[in-house]
């Protein structure tokens, strides 16, 4: 008998790896459809801020075009996509990295720069792959209280200490969905010591209007400890692609391509990225429906009573008695959310903007639970 056929596995690993909860995503349609005896075409899928378009046509026949090349590896500098996303967004080849959805760009800038002895800090009730990356290099997290579920950059100040390296904010934040004012964040940036980096998570900036939009990339040029991280998930309709990319400093760039894996941005994904670059009219379908399904929620929350979370993304939080149960019945009805218990918002669910179509049934099933529930 070996020696490890006689011991427990996981005791190999180290304790900060051990204690990990894994990342949980939404729950599948094929999922729910096995779960509890549905029809997969009967499921509204509401749970992870996904595009109710799909992809860009002009992506879709990208998409078909470069599956005949697929025998072959992709180009690992992303040449074609890295040159339009360096004249799109006026920087240099150089300050690009892309990554396998922008998760990838999150932990990159977690292996390249925290390691046990480090912190990093990011906010409660904030995206939950940041306290995930930090603590899977063995750093350790330091959460920030929220003010009125937002981060409050004031007590980010406060717990920066010399071990600080990395700061992770969300603009919009999920899944609370609040917003930063842009010169409330400029002032933060110049108050930040500027051996701490900080990771300014833009998701979801294609769905803010042209008033609240973020100015943060032309930011660059003055903060060289600023880390800003796109994805083509969200507006762009590629989340099944995995593709994001962070621009940055040239130098921090180095470092993030140091430990990036080679060819992490399949072919098809970089030709369906640039496609979608390339096409500004299905951002703008994007964001006026994701703009009129918000009224949609809205009113429909309202004359449900319901608190909810104002939003400048895709997607509401909304307050409900027993909110578990809730979600369990919305899932026999065939309708995906999202609970945010593991937020710390235990009585708060999340759903993402639909088609009207699909936020309709949501809201007339949800309707009909709470009247069961007598809520």
């Amino acid at each position: 008998m070996s020696l490890l056929s006689c011991c427990n596995l996981s005791e190999l690993a180290p304790d900060y790896i051990r204690s990990i909860a894994p990342y949980q995503g939404g729950k599948p349609i094929s999922e729910l459809a096995r779960e509890m005896g549905l029809n997969e075409a009967d499921i509204v899928k509401l749970a992870s801020n996904e595009n109710p378009l799909g992809m860009s046509p002009k992506a879709q026949m990208a998409v078909e075009k470069a599956i005949g090349e697929i025998a072959r590896y992709p180009d690992g500098n992303s040449f074609a996509l890295r040159d339009l996303v360096a004249k799109k967004f006026n920087v240099e080849h150089s300050q690009i990295v892309f990554g396998n959805g922008s998760n990838d760009i999150l932990e990159l800038a977690a292996r390249a720069f925290l390691h046990a002895g480090c912190e990093a800090i990011y906010s409660q009730h904030a995206f939950a792959v940041y306290p995930l990356v930090t603590q899977a290099v063995g750093a350790t997290g330091v959460v920030v209280p929220a003010s009125n579920y937002a981060h409050d950059l004031e007590g980010f100040l406060k717990v920066i200490t010399p071990k600080t390296r990395l700061i992770f904010i969300a603009n919009p934040n999920n899944p609370t969905g609040t917003l930063i004012a842009k010169d409330g964040l400029k002032t933060f940036l110049k108050q930040v010591p500027a051996n701490v980096l900080v990771v300014l998570d833009e998701a979801y900036d294609e769905y803010l209007s042209a008033e609240h939009k973020s100015e943060a990339i032309n930011w660059l040029s003055e903060f060289d400890n600023l880390i800003i991280s796109r994805t083509f998930s969200k507006a762009y309709g590629l989340a099944g692609l995995r593709i994001g990319f962070g621009l940055m400093h040239t130098d921090v760039a180095d470092m993030f391509n140091r430990v990036r894996q080679p060819f992490n941005v399949n072919s098809i994904a970089q030709a369906a990225a640039v496609a979608s670059l390339a096409d500004d009219d299905f951002v703008a379908r994007s964001y006026a429906l994701n703009q009129a399904g918000m009224v949609q929620l809205i009113q429909g929350f309202n004359k449900l009573e319901l608190e909810y979370i104002p939003s400048s993304a895709n997607f509401v939080s909304f307050k409900v008695k027993n909110a578990l149960s809730v979600n369990q019945q919305l899932l026999q009805n065939g309708v995906i959310v999202r609970p945010i218990a593991n937020y710390e918002m235990p009585d708060y669910l999340r759903v993402s903007i639909g088609l009207f179509n699909e936020n309709a049934r949501f809201l007339t099933v949800l309707e009909q639970i709470l009247k069961s529930n007598n809520q």
